[in-house]
């Protein structure tokens, strides 16, 4: 007589094959209000699906009997160079998504040979994060203090990063209503380790229709900037001052002429005004209007290799990445962001030859049509 059959060999995990599957596994990972921390925009975060929707209908016109089959992303960024045109965005927070945060993204980065871009309200301290190695940028948020804004640049300066990334588009924060609902805050072991004082007790200070973040950065932030301040900056640094949220090409314009080196379309990932435009729709607008005397970043909604290319193609030097490098975090740490890196280099490189492009430099002269 037979005895019970044996239990089915398990089945391997499937590896995430693109930015989405680690989405999917970084959801299984996180508390339902952390993603949503994540997730969320503000308002009805249409801008969001605009992001996307607005990506999706950039159609690429591929060159064909271009003679090769294997294709170079690497090249100039800012004033150095890097594996591909890519710069991890900076975002707040990182040990949300695992314990490392900051210092793990920051060295999977360093291994990809792409920048990092340090926040102002990282959850590690600017030196710990810059000392990983690889090459770093300072985003700095305008304090209320400005003090305490030339202390983070010196501190910026003295860690070796090597560009200031002045956020510009958050005066104050907008109405992410997600965070509202669940009266988000931060659980008492993530805190912006730059920053200091009392503000910092609202972070983790819980009230209902609230988001401690919101009140924080409402209490830090200096909602007056203005271009007199950057003006200020600008005489008091030498690293590369990129301003960071700029749609209407009168502001990159303006860019310009106070000495920034670079401007990063951006709506904030949708995060900040509602009914904002799509950022790539900005983006052939404020390239026309620089005419080359600044470098042009793209970023809010990149997610995937071909989305890279068709920024390129648009006329972008190079692009953010947000969110994705988030889900690697959550997903697997170290490992998981570096295979967010890995799948955007393979499809960078994939789109290149397939659309004909040695290099970038044939990706800028690519044809595109809107769907």
């Amino acid at each position: 007589m037979s005895g019970p059959a044996p239990d089915p060999a398990p089945v391997p995990a499937v590896p995430a094959v693109c930015l989405a599957d680690v989405e999917r596994l970084a959801a299984d990972r996180l508390p339902a209000e952390v993603r949503d921390f994540v997730a969320g925009g503000s308002g009805d975060e249409s801008v969001q699906a605009a992001n996307r929707a607005a990506l999706d209908r950039v159609r690429l016109v591929p060159r064909v009997l271009a003679g090769t089959d294997v294709a170079d992303p690497s090249g100039p960024l800012l004033r150095g160079t890097a594996a591909m045109p890519v710069v991890v965005a900076p975002m707040a927070y990182q040990r949300l998504m695992h314990p490392d945060g900051e210092l793990a993204a920051a060295r999977a980065a360093a291994k990809a040979g792409i920048p990092f871009a340090i926040s102002t309200l990282s959850s590690y301290p600017l030196e710990e994060i810059a000392a990983v190695g690889g090459t770093s940028w300072f985003q700095l948020y305008w304090q209320r203090d400005r003090a305490q804004v030339l202390d983070l640049v010196r501190r910026a300066e003295e860690a070796g990063c090597e560009a200031l990334v002045v956020t510009v588009d958050v005066p104050v924060m907008g109405r992410r209503l997600r965070d509202l609902r669940n009266g988000f805050t931060l659980p008492a072991d993530v805190t912006a380790a730059n920053l200091g004082g009392v503000p910092l007790a609202a972070t983790h200070t819980r009230q209902p229709g609230a988001s401690g973040v919101a009140t924080h950065t409402g209490q830090a932030f200096d909602p007056a900037i203005g271009w007199a301040d950057l003006a200020w900056l600008r005489e008091r640094t030498t690293m590369p001052l990129v301003l960071k949220g700029v749609l209407d090409p009168r502001d990159a314009v303006r860019a310009v002429e106070i000495g920034a080196e670079a401007v990063v379309v951006s709506n904030h990932g949708g995060r900040q005004l509602a009914g904002a435009p799509a950022s790539v729709t900005a983006l052939p607008p404020v390239v026309e209007a620089v005419g080359g005397r600044c470098s042009v970043l793209l970023d809010s909604g990149i997610r995937s290799g071909t989305d890279v290319l068709r920024a390129l193609a648009l006329g972008a030097d190079g692009v953010l990445l947000g969110r994705p490098v988030l889900w690697g975090l959550a997903a697997d740490g170290e490992a998981g962001a570096a295979r967010v890196f890995e799948l955007l280099q393979a499809e960078l490189r994939e789109a290149l030859v397939l659309s004909g492009c040695p290099d970038l430099s044939a990706a800028r002269d690519l044809v595109t049509l809107l769907g």
